[in-house]
């Protein structure tokens, strides 16, 4: 996940303000973002944006760059000046983010080389206007009839845009694509029969638009099968220098690539080899593959997926309050439910919490990626398997409590406007992936090996993401090849291996997860030498989740005033 996820470009004008003022450059540049990004907007709780959709074509991203140039200038200019200590860290959050966006779009131009951008787009922008509850559902109709009718220009884009993608970014769209017809057809039909209540009028205009979003849907999945994908012929590998500057621009991060790697290959070693010593006191008798196997058999069924995820999760939730491991500020609980069709892009689960500008829509949903009815039975058994009950817990924790779901209810405690808008992936992901070990060694599962050896592999998992992201993009790496680590280092069902192997190549940097759990438990360790015996676990957790979701180096600054440490 990147700090503000990138799916698509366009032309973006702000209104004139004073070009000396902090605080009013963050407006224009937050005006300007979410003009360009619209769907983005609706997402934040921004709802000035519900009636338009993202313009992704190539006029667009020309006119983007120029913008994203001019308002890097300014954000360096204003840096130099006189700002306070929280203007200088939003100052440098947005410079970040300016060259995260400019080496997406103007270096490596993904709006070139991703057909996933195109086709994931629509069906997030729309399903964030039916989800939530945040207008009468005869306004937010009039919205998505809006948007519905700017699907076409979408797809057409897309055609005018890419043209030698990879071959993994082509059968993922595809996907991605196939499964938009339906939920197009289906579930957004039915959801708009229900909102129109009497209004034929509305009604009608809607089944027009829907109409000709779905022939559209239908047209591009075509063309990604019969005309993209025979060419798909690009690779994937953004190399070393790039990869450098996208962890750099995205987590603030300048750890040189050969040392970055030694410290993902000791730390996976270092779980391989505990795995193997917790297999062992499970089953001596049996390889650890095959005590993982035992544990994988006990899984749900299709049909049971969603129920197994709600199972325990009241039960971990009790547990951080008993516990006094971290500070739960709402009573509110996440709804359990499927991925959506248009996000299933290789994620087994995830959490989509209301924005932070959000007002009247709290829901706040915590999905899990269904089998496919296309999968043969052989892949449908696989991908349940990781389902398995102690995993189950595992992400639950992950993605709720303490993990993403957690996080989100501390959004309205964050400073600044630029802190409540952005994130940085190793802190929000590196604190929900920190927060499967800290569990456990909380007390989480009783000491069961069981539930140790669930979380070995869900370290394990983020461990071989980290070694096959490097290598995948500045070693010349197959995804066949690390899938291979995958299931060799990490015990993943082959099916699962090749999943997250793919989503390594258009995911470069997704070693921020083990990154920022080590470097949440550098600066854990430093917090508590500087703290002594006044040190309380749950006061460094609430003080951690209220400064937002910066870069961990930035957040040493603010927990450990005067710190000049690395961050590993």
């Amino acid at each position: 996940m990147k700090r503000i996820l990138l799916i698509a470009v366009a032309l973006a004008t702000a209104c004139e303000r004073p070009r000396n003022d902090f605080g009013a450059f963050v407006e224009e540049y937050f005006d300007a973002y979410y003009a360009a990004y619209p769907s983005y907007g609706t997402a934040a709780g921004l709802h000035r944006y519900d009636a338009s959709l993202e313009d992704v074509s190539a006029r667009a991203v020309a006119a983007r760059v120029k913008a994203l140039n001019a308002q890097l200038e300014r954000v360096r200019t204003l840096k130099a000046g006189a700002l306070d200590a929280g203007g200088q860290i939003d100052a440098a959050v947005i410079e970040s983010l300016i060259q995260a966006e400019l080496l997406s779009l103007d270096t490596l131009k993904t709006w070139r080389t991703n057909p996933m951008n195109y086709v994931g787009l629509p069906g997030g922008a729309i399903d964030g206007l039916m989800k939530r509850d945040f207008a009468p559902a005869a306004e937010r109709l009039k919205s998505l009839n809006a948007r519905l009718k700017a699907v076409p220009g979408v797809l057409q884009a897309m055609r005018d845009n890419v043209s030698n993608p990879p071959k993994e970014f082509t059968d993922l769209a595809i996907r991605m694509a196939s499964g938009s017809v339906g939920f197009f057809r289906d579930s957004v039909a039915a959801w708009a029969k229900q909102a129109a209540g009497g209004d034929a009028a509305l009604l009608a205009e809607f089944e027009a638009a829907n109409k000709a979003a779905v022939e559209a849907v239908e047209s591009a999945t075509a063309w990604l099968k019969n005309d993209l994908l025979p060419r798909s012929k690009g690779s994937y590998a953004i190399g070393p220098e790039n990869f450098a500057r996208e962890l750099l621009y995205e987590e603030m991060t300048d750890i040189p690539l050969d040392r970055l790697l030694a410290i993902g290959e000791a730390n996976l070693e270092k779980d391989y080899m505990a795995f193997i010593e917790t297999a062992r006191r499970i089953n001596p008798r049996r390889s650890p593959e095959e005590v993982m196997a035992s544990l994988a058999a006990d899984h749900p069924k299709a049909d049971g997926l969603i129920p197994a995820a709600k199972r325990n999760l009241e039960a971990i939730r009790q547990f951080l309050i008993d516990k006094r491991i971290v500070t739960v500020p709402s009573e509110v609980r996440p709804i359990v439910t499927e991925t959506p069709p248009y996000a299933r892009s290789g994620t087994f689960a995830s959490m989509d919490s209301p924005g932070a500008y959000e007002t009247k829509a709290a829901e706040a949903f915590y999905y899990v990626t269904p089998v496919e009815a296309e999968w043969d039975a052989k892949h449908k058994e696989e991908h349940l398997r990781l389902y398995n009950r102690p995993v189950m817990d595992m992400i639950s924790i992950h993605e709720a409590y303490p993990g993403h779901y957690v996080q989100y209810l501390y959004v309205k405690q964050f400073p600044s406007k630029t802190r409540k808008l952005t994130f940085s992936s190793s802190n929000v992901e590196g604190w929900a992936h920190y927060s499967e070990q800290m569990m456990l060694e909380e007390g989480f599962g009783g000491g069961d090996p069981k539930v140790r050896l669930a979380q070995l592999q869900e370290a394990l998992l983020r461990d071989c993401r980290y070694i096959a992201g490097i290598k995948l993009h500045t070693q010349g790496m197959s995804v066949e090849d690390a899938a291979k680590i995958f299931v060799e280092k990490g015990f993943q069902e082959p099916a699962n291996a090749y999943e997250e192997a793919r989503r390594g190549a258009y995911n470069p940097t997704y070693l921020y997860y083990t990154l920022g759990k080590l470097q949440i438990y550098k600066l854990r360790e430093d917090y508590k030498r500087a703290r002594g015996a006044s040190f309380n676990l749950q006061q460094f957790h609430d003080d951690f989740l209220r400064q937002g979701g910066i870069p961990i180096k930035l957040m040493r600054g603010i927990l450990l005033p005067g710190d000049t440490a690395p961050v590993l």
